[in-house]
């Protein structure tokens, strides 16, 4: 009784093997990632949300978190960098022509370039100009040629080295997707600097 017992369990287990083998397979497959584009550029957006920075200054490691706004019009951006106990870190102030940074209790200091300017008084890079496209899902790829996110197509090295990387959306399957985070790694000289930006926007910030 034992023996039959033991032939009749053995294709039993085998059959909860395969089984159980094909349910993981089943969780481990994830649907295709949808290939619809994000919405026309607009020139005039106004948005917010949460960023962490990672950088080095003087070899040593120092990140900042905290949240920001952004008001963007044709001719200008205003960024405002929030300290996670609502402090206002930075006021940055874009045109054409310069750009603009003012602290709490410090006198604005402006130049033309603004990656130099928040270099120095920051410690780190804030690259507002390409952000007027990046937060949109919009780049300019390193051959020169424009780039558009969607959930399927979501990694792009820009013209002037940075890779940007669209990790998550707003709503996955949108017949419209909007970009949630996006993660920004500095990159120079074909190796990774040590400068990385998260930044997640809020959803209906607008």
């Amino acid at each position: 009784m034992t023996s039959f017992n033991l032939r009749r369990s053995a294709p039993a287990a085998l059959l909860a093997t395969v089984l159980a083998v094909s349910v993981l397979a089943g969780c481990a497959t994830s649907p295709p990632r949808s290939a619809a584009a994000v919405a026309p550029y607009r020139d005039s957006i106004e948005l917010g949300g949460g960023i962490a920075v990672n950088y080095t200054r003087d070899g040593k490691a120092e990140p900042m978190t905290g949240s920001f706004t952004w008001h963007q019009s044709k001719a200008a951006t205003e960024v405002t960098l929030i300290s996670p106990l609502g402090q206002t870190i930075a006021i940055i102030s874009v045109t054409p022509e310069s750009a603009t940074l003012k602290q709490g209790g410090k006198p604005p200091r402006t130049a033309p370039d603004l990656d130099s300017l928040t270099a120095q008084t920051l410690g780190w890079t804030l690259p507002v100009s390409g952000l007027r496209e990046w937060l949109q899902g919009y780049a300019t790829d390193a051959s020169g040629k424009r780039f558009i996110a969607s959930p399927a197509n979501n990694t792009v090295v820009t013209r002037d080295g940075w890779k940007i990387e669209y990790v998550t959306w707003q709503d996955d399957t949108a017949a419209v997707p909007q970009p949630k985070r996006i993660d920004l790694t500095r990159l120079g000289a074909g190796q990774v600097d040590d400068l990385t930006i998260r930044i997640a926007i809020r959803p209906n910030a607008e």
